[in-house]
């Protein structure tokens, strides 16, 4: 009988999760990342490099675009969703959002810090639930507008 590490199946809030294969077996050697990266450098530019997703930490470079989210997420309001839905839905407990609330900074920008390794698409996928169009049109008209630019590095990043 193999033995299992349970904390490795659980998570910091406490909740049981299935633990994670290894498979770093590619299936077939055109996806492997030595094929990918011979491709992308015999043909000067991939459409992987170019087309990537943005993530939260991109735009969280983006002063206007963190200063609209600021002013349409922060407020609260008892039938409008904003930040604290948000950050409930991906996980954070009470205890956190009151805690961010606590905090100088924005507890929106401290939400979007928090979850920077996450793609933009998911918050927009967070702004559907919520129905926050008005969140939903901003974030797709940054990634429409400004993040091809950024993505292809045109841009400092401040970080």
């Amino acid at each position: 009988m193999a033995s299992v590490n349970i904390r490795s199946l659980t998570s910091d809030s406490g909740l049981i999760q299935q633990p994670e294969e290894d498979d770093d077996s590619p299936s077939s050697a055109e996806e492997s990342p030595t094929a990918l990266k011979k491709s992308c450098t015999e043909k000067g530019v991939c459409s992987l490099c170019t087309s990537r997703q943005p993530t939260i930490g991109d735009l969280l470079n983006d002063e206007d675009l963190l200063y609209a989210l600021r002013i349409k997420l922060d407020p609260s309001h008892p039938t409008v969703k904003n930040w604290r839905n948000f950050a409930s839905k991906w996980g954070m407990t009470y205890d956190e959002l009151c805690f961010l609330e606590q905090k100088p900074r924005s507890p929106t920008v401290e939400f979007l810090l928090r979850n920077s390794d996450r793609t933009v698409a998911q918050l927009i996928g967070l702004c559907r639930l919520y129905q926050r169009g008005d969140v939903e049109k901003t974030l797709r008209k940054w990634v429409e507008d400004e993040w091809p630019e950024r993505g292809r590095g045109t841009y400092q990043s401040n970080f």
